[in-house]
């Protein structure tokens, strides 16, 4: 037992050799970094993309090159709360309270509560939840999980293919191996025309991590269920938790999260209560502690 014992732990050391070598070649390849893009860069950055390619150093190069040019561009540590806060306020898509079993950050989705028309806000404020998820991962934590709430949702209100597809895009090219399990909650059935279209963008790495779950179906709700404690699981999804979105109290939250994103990326912020017509929180908290975001 011992022998079995000491192979596999070689193997393992070797495997773990092999892996910090390519994020080295990966490094080197790239070429010298400065300001934001240094600061992204982590080894743990680069093995995300390594295995989001299967540690193919050239197309991992290709995506991490691609994801700079648009963070470069897009500036999604710069978004602040002030500015997409009304994409929240029916609780459409926020950080819940609680964690999953492996104390992964959670994010709650309910696409049926679609209150806004502007496709550019609403993009704004995922990326923004999502960088918001990342700052709130604990440490040694690198995904996340979604819980998808398919209440009230229909053709009418769900976004354009085109959106959708450019959503897809964003999530698994510049936040690739951030997303550990995606639980789609009692879709109605015309969604399974909508899905047919969506999952020919989907990669199949991701793919395998989108779960359907019914109440009848035992088995897929046994799989949500091994996820998350029962107590801390909404009763929205089959759980015992009244947990009901307070979008001031969020707000607060989020107001405090933007001090800690500006400190981690040196932002000189100027906090305000309201900008271009969107509510904010009207109370802006001292700083609090810095916990870096594992990027």
């Amino acid at each position: 037992m011992f022998h079995r014992w000491s192979n596999s732990h070689k193997d393992q050391e070797d495997e773990s050799l092999k892996q910090k070598s390519k994020i080295n070649e990966l490094r080197n390849v790239i070429g010298p970094l400065s300001g934001r893009s240094l600061q992204y860069c982590t080894d743990a950055c680069l093995r995300r993309y390594l295995e989001a390619r299967s540690w193919n150093v050239d197309k991992s190069k290709k995506m991490l090159e691609e994801t700079l040019k648009w963070r470069s561009a897009y500036k999604p540590e710069e978004i602040r709360w002030n500015e997409v806060a009304i994409e929240s306020e029916t609780g459409k898509l926020y950080r819940a309270n609680f964690r999953d079993r492996q104390g992964r950050t959670v994010l709650i989705l309910r696409p049926g509560m679609q209150n806004t028309k502007s496709i550019e806000n609403q993009l704004r404020h995922l990326v923004y939840i999502i960088e918001n998820a990342i700052i709130n991962l604990p440490e040694g934590q690198e995904e996340m999980a979604w819980l998808i709430d398919f209440t009230g949702w229909s053709i009418s209100n769900s976004v354009p293919i085109k959106t959708a597809r450019e959503t897809i895009n964003i999530l698994q090219n510049h936040y690739p191996e951030r997303l550990a399990i995606a639980f789609l909650y009692n879709p109605p059935r015309i969604f399974e025309a909508f899905w047919k279209i969506v999952k020919y963008f989907i990669d199949a790495k991701t793919f395998q991590k989108v779960k359907f779950v019914y109440p009848k179906n035992l088995e897929s709700v046994e799989l949500m269920r091994s996820y998350f404690d029962d107590v801390n699981l909404p009763t929205d999804f089959g759980g015992k938790a009244m947990l009901k979105y307070d979008h001031q109290e969020f707000s607060s939250l989020m107001a405090q999260d933007d001090v800690k994103t500006a400190s981690f990326w040196g932002l000189n912020d100027k906090h305000q209560a309201a900008t271009n017509g969107h509510h904010g929180a009207e109370v802006v908290p001292e700083p609090i502690g810095l916990v870096p975001p594992a990027v």
